[in-house]
């Protein structure tokens, strides 16, 4: 599973330039709104050092890294959800995607125009929260008077189910609260939720873009911001884009290093960034090695090893008999699988382990 993350904000907020950061793509970054024309998707590399220590031991054709598509779209404004501007275009864009990543302006600079005039974060918070809620209640009241019939005069048990279901979301939306605030008793309705694919009903990470002399500790915009959001079920993260765009023309590992030191980070915001968004999406990583690859395989914390098979092929989940389970830890220690063998390191697990961050594991099936 790959996961895929939309980036939202206002205009000129620092979008295009944190999304040239992420990915390969060179987004046009420029100084008035509306500048991103068509929606910007790309691909970054997840960073994960356990898979150049294991290719450093078995000697593969290739390493696979797991990925992130970040979908960039045109600055929302207000009416985005009625058509102003480009917006109600570009929220179709987002719509499928595992988490948002609302961007903030959290810096003062003259020579770059803000669309209402001042920095306010709270503001523009509160402005891209209103306009994703009313496209959702739009959503919302669409399917209800599609259901509602069924619902209420038919024997349609999923109807009534959906019904139920919409009724919820439209009065939380209608209160001014996001859709991930209602929560559902059981599966059945969990399904219908997912279906709807609601923008307010996604994990949103807030990315506090600052100046360069706060890309440690922040500011006074951030810790207002972190004020406003104490309530919600979302993560914050401190990134100066505009720096980071500069770290990412470097070539050479130790020069990053050298540069990230001098600024005081440990890695790089975009690093950070991707790990904050496994994180809120409750998501690990589980390993295989071999002559042919060494690869990283994303997954939901919590699954059991026929899941994690099913990550790479639905034949290993139908067919899956057992999981040759290595620790990382183990496996860079001893040096190679068959010295983890060896020391009684590698382990037989069933259909009810639990998958471990970092496993590196070999399935058995048949089918």
């Amino acid at each position: 599973m790959s996961l895929q993350c939309g980036i939202v904000g206002l205009p000129n907020v620092g979008k295009s330039t944190l999304f040239n950061c992420l990915s390969n793509a060179k987004a046009q970054a420029a100084n008035f709104p509306f500048c991103t024309i068509e929606p910007n998707v790309g691909v970054i590399t997840v960073p994960d050092e356990r898979l150049s220590r294991l290719a450093g031991l078995v000697h593969p054709q290739k390493i696979v890294p797991a990925t992130v598509e970040i979908v960039d779209i045109a600055g929302l404004v207000k009416g985005a959800s009625k058509g102003e501007g480009l917006g109600n275009k570009f929220l179709a864009n987002i719509r499928e995607t595992d988490a948002i990543l609302h961007v903030l302006r959290c810096f003062d600079d003259e020579n770059v125009t803000h669309v209402d005039g001042t920095v306010d974060p709270v503001r523009d918070k509160e402005i891209i929260d209103y306009e994703l809620q009313l496209k959702d209640l739009e959503t919302v009241e669409s399917r209800i008077n599609k259901v509602q019939k069924q619902a209420q005069t038919g024997g349609d048990k999923q109807a009534k189910i959906a019904w139920e279901v919409l009724l919820r979301y439209k009065e939380a939306l209608e209160q001014g609260k996001p859709a991930r605030t209602v929560k559902f008793g059981n599966k059945e309705e969990e399904k219908i939720a997912g279906e709807l694919f609601l923008l307010t009903g996604k994990p949103v990470l807030y990315v506090c873009n600052v100046d360069e002399a706060s890309a440690v500790s922040g500011n006074r915009y951030v810790q207002r911001i972190r004020e406003a959001v104490k309530e919600e079920e979302a993560g914050l993260l401190i990134v100066a884009a505009k720096i980071e765009s500069e770290i990412a023309e470097f070539d050479d590992y130790e020069e990053r290093e050298i540069f990230l030191r001098e600024l005081g980070l440990d890695e790089s915001g975009i690093n950070r960034l991707i790990k904050s968004a496994y994180q809120l999406l409750n998501l690990e990583t589980f390993l295989t090695a071999g002559p042919q690859e060494v690869r990283a395989w994303t997954y939901l914390k919590g699954s059991k090893a026929p899941q994690c098979a099913g990550v790479i092929h639905s034949d290993f989940e139908k067919g899956f008999i057992r999981a040759e389970v290595i620790k990382y830890e183990d496996y860079v220690a001893l040096g190679s699988e068959s010295a983890c063998k060896e020391a009684g390191k590698m382990n037989i697990e069933g259909k009810e382990y639990i998958v471990q961050d970092g496993d590196v594991m070999h399935f058995r099936f048949n089918v």
